[in-house]
């Protein structure tokens, strides 16, 4: 028997998060673990008369690119990549993976140099997502490897992902316009402040948010959503924060990371598992050093760290920097082909204080809405 839940998020995506239109060019990324919810947004993007056109990978490949290829393979854009970055509309993209670990082995200087060759796609999708012409989302099919990774069953890990993406079975497109509307009086509230001091357990940071725009992650870049982020002033960020949970990065786990700001910079950085990994990392060029983004999670169905970014980062009562690239659209000048995300717990003894007065504190928001 179908599973309902595929059909529903197929139609969030299509018609909510990137809103397809009669003409639009889109294209669907995914792996063949995801058919089920390809087929479904395929079909979707044609009833919204949009032109789909499918890219779908084999699991497994992109180890054998990194294991096998040489340099000039490793750097390599294919000219339809390209274009499509370039000219579509749309660009729809569904995680499946069955070995979420297949490049922890993989040299990281081969990693380095593949990212160092994409940075001029990176550019080039951060500048059309900030100015409109290319609308995006992102979401994942559930496989046995992220379920393994999370420590659930299959069918428990499931329920996680659709709980979270469709929390309103009935209504979901109704549930994620009104999750926006709060998180917008948050960004109100933050519009014209300065300066953000965050203190938690073995952390201490001081950023400039000046003349900085937050953007509402409500269900449209992101499926599932809840966050507010920003790009902070490129050379403000100073102090030293640990990372609560594990990040994994291009395949790679790093367990432990802290990291030390001066001037904006990192100027040391410390990992209990894959230190050399975040060193490389953060040597693939002068943006990675630097904070592209500087975010607060809201999503409060999600509670429970899983190893996958695109729930880790929405945890309700965290905040999550981004070394690497910054989205053009909050201000941000960090260019980079970083951008990753790091998730810290902020549920006891933090707080984040801003121009002086608490927004959060132990995870709970502190001003009235």
């Amino acid at each position: 028997m179908a599973d309902r839940r595929i059909e529903k998020l197929a139609d969030v995506l299509v018609n909510y998060s990137v809103a397809v239109r009669n003409g639009d060019k889109v294209i669907i990324n995914g792996s063949t673990l995801c058919e089920p919810l390809l087929r479904e947004v395929y079909l979707k993007v044609i009833q919204a008369g949009g032109y789909p056109f499918m890219s779908v990978s084999i699991p497994g490949t992109e180890e054998l690119l990194y294991r096998y290829g040489n340099d000039d393979q490793l750097r390599h854009i294919p000219p339809p990549g390209r274009l499509i970055m370039e000219t579509y509309d749309v660009r729809i993209s569904i995680l499946g993976d069955s070995n979420t670990r297949m490049l922890s082995t993989i040299d990281p200087a081969r990693i380095v140099l593949h990212n160092q060759a994409h940075t001029e796609m990176t550019k080039i999708f951060m500048k059309r997502s900030a100015s409109g012409e290319l609308r995006w989302t992102l979401t994942l099919f559930p496989t046995n490897a992220y379920a393994q990774d999370a420590e659930m069953s299959l069918r428990e890990y499931e329920d996680f992902v659709y709980g979270a993406c469709l929390p309103d079975m009935n209504d979901p497109v109704g549930y994620w316009k009104k999750f926006s509307g709060r998180q917008q009086r948050i960004i109100e509230w933050l519009k014209g402040k300065k300066q953000v001091h965050l203190v938690g357990p073995d952390t201490e940071l001081r950023l400039s948010i000046d003349g900085r725009i937050f953007v509402n992650c409500d269900g449209r870049f992101n499926m599932p959503d809840g966050e507010i982020f920003t790009g902070p002033v490129e050379d403000s960020v100073e102090g030293h924060v640990r990372f609560s949970y594990p990040t994994i990065y291009e395949g790679r786990e790093v367990v432990g990371t802290q990291l030390w700001f001066e001037k904006g910079k990192v100027v040391r950085a410390t990992a209990e598992k894959n230190e050399d990994f975040l060193l490389h990392t953060l040597d693939t060029d002068e943006g990675a050093r630097r904070v592209g983004e500087f975010a607060i999670g809201t999503n409060e169905g999600i509670t429970l760290f899983t190893r996958e970014i695109l729930f880790d980062e929405k945890i309700n009562s965290s905040f999550h920097m981004a070394l690497g690239a910054g989205y053009p659209e909050t201000g941000s000048l960090n260019e980079s082909a970083v951008h990753w995300d790091m998730v810290c717990d902020l549920r006891q003894n933090s707080e984040i204080v801003v121009d002086g007065q608490a927004l959060y504190r132990n995870g709970k928001l502190a001003i009235d809405l």
